[in-house]
């Protein structure tokens, strides 16, 4: 199939929209081209690739043919990312927002060098995150996973749940340390606290304030001082040079026995290893991990066969009724202040990473 494009008076401003998607819950549908052909604004036209692209990406994935004919005239592009490749085609390129949160694989020196504004999706993806962040910690919290293993094992018994050293705990005798204080760490640190835990959170500029759901936040120095007291800590912080092996042996045995460690970032950000060994020896009494440091998970990888981690496939923000309402929302709120030359929502730091 070709691209199509929509008009409006013969525009001398083009958008490019590169959302086909293998995946049927990511691809855009024909409601939402409808959508973004509605907000375009006088004097634009958009035209939409129909090559299908990976969307459980950054930008790291290889363009289309078809997407690299039609990025060359474009002002605005609007993908799962953008790769370098795409980029360097685009001479006339002013702004890419993605429909990812992930910032890795679109920072490439030749777009931090560029002028080009560069949006994200993160607070679109929020609200599935927390929620999937709810439920694994609940999963540990009220002893699914030994649930589940008696079911499966045709067991019935109560001395795990009813026994005097019972890990078992309601959310609101939980202090929960949420290392990443943006969109996705305030709707996890919402849910929790309304469910009666006490959220601290973890940003690099504290002093931007305590944004909802949480009771207080700290800056990256103070993580060492918060972990003895952290029950669960989520990890939601963006990938940077910075961040790279930010939960690590160390800091995994600065964590009170029992504690629950989340993360929904990057994989890079946990030490994989040595949160395997903590599992394994009984430290920790479980681990919510939808990232990991290679994506798949090799079969071979430990974290597998132990009970005490629950895992899935980097799935955490897949919302088939609401992704695309929240995501169409803000682009064309942004493609209005694009045009009405405003500050944009959700644009990155290029430098900073995120």
């Amino acid at each position: 199939m070709t691209s199509s494009t929509s008009m409006s008076d013969s525009p001398e401003r083009l958008l490019v929209v590169d959302l086909a998607s293998t995946s049927r819950n990511w691809a855009l549908k024909p409601e939402g081209e409808a959508v973004i052909r509605a907000a375009a604004p006088r004097g634009w036209g958009v035209r939409f690739v129909r090559a299908a692209t990976t969307s459980d990406g950054d930008g790291s994935q290889a363009p289309s043919d078809e997407a690299l004919a039609a990025i060359a005239q474009a002002e605005a592009y609007f993908g799962f990312g953008i790769s370098r490749a795409l980029f360097l085609a685009a001479p006339r390129l002013r702004w890419v927002h993605s429909a990812t949160a992930g910032m890795g694989g679109l920072l490439f020196p030749e777009m931090v060098a560029s002028d080009a504004l560069l949006t994200n999706s993160a607070g679109v993806h929020g609200p599935p995150i927390a929620e999937s962040v709810l439920a694994g910690v609940m999963h540990f919290l009220r002893g699914l996973d030994v649930a589940v293993d008696q079911q499966r094992a045709g067991t019935w018994s109560k001395s795990f749940f009813v026994s005097g050293e019972s890990p078992l705990r309601e959310v609101a005798d939980c202090r929960v340390l949420v290392i990443g204080a943006g969109g996705i760490g305030s709707e996890v640190a919402t849910r929790f606290s309304a469910l009666g835990a006490t959220c601290v959170g973890v940003r690099r500029r504290p002093e931007q304030g305590v944004p909802p759901g949480f009771a207080r936040v700290v800056g990256p120095d103070a993580i060492d001082a918060e972990l003895p007291g952290a029950d669960v800590v989520v990890v939601a912080a963006p990938a940077t040079g910075g961040t790279h092996g930010l939960l690590g042996a160390a800091r995994l045995d600065l964590l009170p026995a029992n504690a629950i460690v989340v993360n929904v970032a990057r994989g890079t950000l946990v030490d994989e290893a040595a949160l395997v060994e903590r599992l394994r020896a009984g430290r920790l009494r479980g681990a919510v991990l939808d990232v990991f440091a290679e994506e798949p998970l090799a079969p071979s990888s430990p974290l597998w066969q132990l009970r005490s981690a629950l895992l899935t496939p980097h799935v955490s923000a897949v919302s088939p009724l609401r992704f695309w309402p929240r995501q169409l929302t803000l682009f064309a709120d942004n493609w209005s202040r694009y045009v009405r030359g405003e500050p944009l929502r959700n644009l990155v730091d290029k430098h900073a990473g995120y």
